[in-house]
């Protein structure tokens, strides 16, 4: 036994034992962090340190890594903290190893397990109400009723269900849900939004969009989680939706945007929803725009609650320079968290070889008449005279979860894997990238991501994020400056 400095040495070797096993499975967010700091096992400095980590391996292992040197009351804390926050299983893991039979176990883990309601053995059962939703083979059972089931259940991960964004299968049987595969165990960045400096904002204000308003702009979330079972019988509950919208409803406040978030639209519920945002007269008094979509979709489209779709050229046509002149020349940024198709990523394994060359530079003008008549000098002498024309449709970003054809991933508990990527990057990058280049790390970022389901058709799944942009300028938002004049 360790002095009142350190720790036991049968928990540092429950931990060493067992730290792949954690650093793989184990959520690290706000919530269990605090729990840690509530104890007087973390200082302040040491949680913002963790929670700073960008992924959840890393804040695990810097939890870890801490722990062993902040007292003997540090594992009982760490074991607390992991029944607080549902992840009995790793704490049986550590309480319940082998090399822990017949020591006397220590009493504040003895108290904290008298805290833990129904936990009294080492085997938890599965509850249908569990957060932590187990995999599961559902054999069909051959009785002559249609719809008997038996199900067996296997908790081959605690992490929750992955689910697509698409439609369900009319064919596949409901027990069998569309499943997003995910399944690393990062939760959603809650660090604050970095700041931009003064020098940077001079250094780039020039080249780039005006963003010198407060609020910056104005900001709509729809999201749709709960789907009408009898107009839309096909479309699954989108579990983990809730946690976007929260998460897109922070982060845009943070950067200085009045957010409305709109819950379960059913089409026409969306459609006007956006027509009366567009119509707001403050737009004309900001700098900028932003619209998230948040639902199951397909192509070009998204469902809403009645199971009607929602066609996402009528949602720019809305906000285009003749239907929302409020915006003309101001940026208009969209994130559209949907499915654009049925089918699954399933990857490719990566092979060395030459990089494909460029193509030869043929290009040709695609008007063959575009140049003609310029030499005419009263028709410029016509136009000069004309007001200064804009093109239907410019100035606007669009990130999109998926490519053309693809399914978007969600995370049951996490939120989808867009949303989560796009809210790290604003929160760390704003401060001095430019929103493409935003996207650019974004879709960087969903590239090395992969699935974790194992036993399913779903492991080692693929995504690939894209954007579009008739953007004219750099976009920067930069982040809590406010020029003064």
């Amino acid at each position: 036994m360790l002095g009142e400095c350190g720790m036991l040495e049968r928990d540092k070797r429950g931990l060493r034992k067992y730290a792949v096993t954690l650093c793989k499975e184990m959520v690290v967010d706000e919530l269990f962090v605090q729990s840690l700091q509530t104890d007087d096992i973390l200082t302040d400095s040491m949680a913002e340190g963790i929670l700073a980590e960008p992924t959840s391996h890393k804040r695990s292992w810097r939890l870890l890594s801490l722990l062993p040197k902040r007292g003997p009351r540090a594992f009982s804390s760490f074991c607390s903290a992991l029944r607080d926050t549902e992840q009995q299983h790793l704490c049986a893991l550590l309480t319940d190893s082998p090399e822990r039979d017949g020591e006397r176990q220590c009493p504040q883990t003895a108290r904290a397990k008298d805290r833990t309601e129904g936990v009294s053995s080492t085997k938890y059962p599965i509850q249908a109400s569990d957060r932590y939703a187990p995999f599961t083979k559902t054999p069909v059972k051959d009785s002559g009723e249609e719809g008997v089931e038996e199900k067996e259940r296997y908790v081959d991960s605690p992490l929750p269900l992955p689910t697509q964004e698409g439609t369900v299968s009319a064919k596949r049987a409901r027990t069998q849900e569309s499943m997003e595969m995910c399944l690393d165990a990062d939760s959603p960045i809650t660090s604050p939004v970095l700041p931009c400096t003064p020098d940077f904002y001079l250094s780039h204000c020039q080249q780039s969009y005006s963003m010198v308003s407060s609020p910056r702009g104005l900001a709509l979330v729809i999201s749709n989680v709960s789907f009408d079972p009898c107009a839309a019988p096909d479309l699954d509950s989108r579990k983990g939706g809730e946690v976007d919208e929260e998460v897109l409803r922070k982060v845009f406040t943070e950067l200085d945007y009045i957010v409305t978030v709109r819950r379960d639209l059913t089409a026409q519920g969306m459609r006007a929803c956006i027509e009366q945002f567009g119509r707001q007269q403050q737009h004309q008094t900001v700098s900028s725009c932003v619209v998230c979509l948040l639902s199951h979709g397909v192509e070009g489209a998204i469902y809403g609650t009645d199971g009607q779709l929602l066609e996402l050229d009528w949602v720019f046509e809305a906000f285009d320079n003749a239907h929302c002149p409020l915006l003309q020349n101001k940026p208009k940024m969209f994130f559209i968290q949907a499915c654009r198709g049925e089918e699954m990523d399933c990857g490719v394994e990566q092979s060395d070889g030459p990089e494909r060359t460029q193509s030869p530079g043929c290009e040709q003008r695609d008007a063959g008449r575009e140049g003609e008549g310029d030499g005419d000098t009263r028709q410029m002498e016509e136009r000069g005279r004309l007001r200064v024309k804009l093109p239907q449709r410019s100035d606007m970003i669009c990130g999109f979860a998926s490519l053309k054809g693809t399914a978007a991933m969600r995370n049951t508990k996490r939120g989808s894997w867009f949303i989560q990527e796009v809210n790290s990057a604003l929160r760390f990058r704003a401060r001095d990238t430019h929103l493409s280049d935003i996207l650019v790390q974004v879709n960087g970022r969903i590239k090395d991501r992969e699935g974790y389901a194992p036993g399913t058709p779903h492991h080692r799944c693929k995504e690939m994020s894209e954007f579009t942009s008739s953007l004219c300028k750099d976009l920067y938002l930069f982040p809590k400056y406010h020029p003064q004049y």
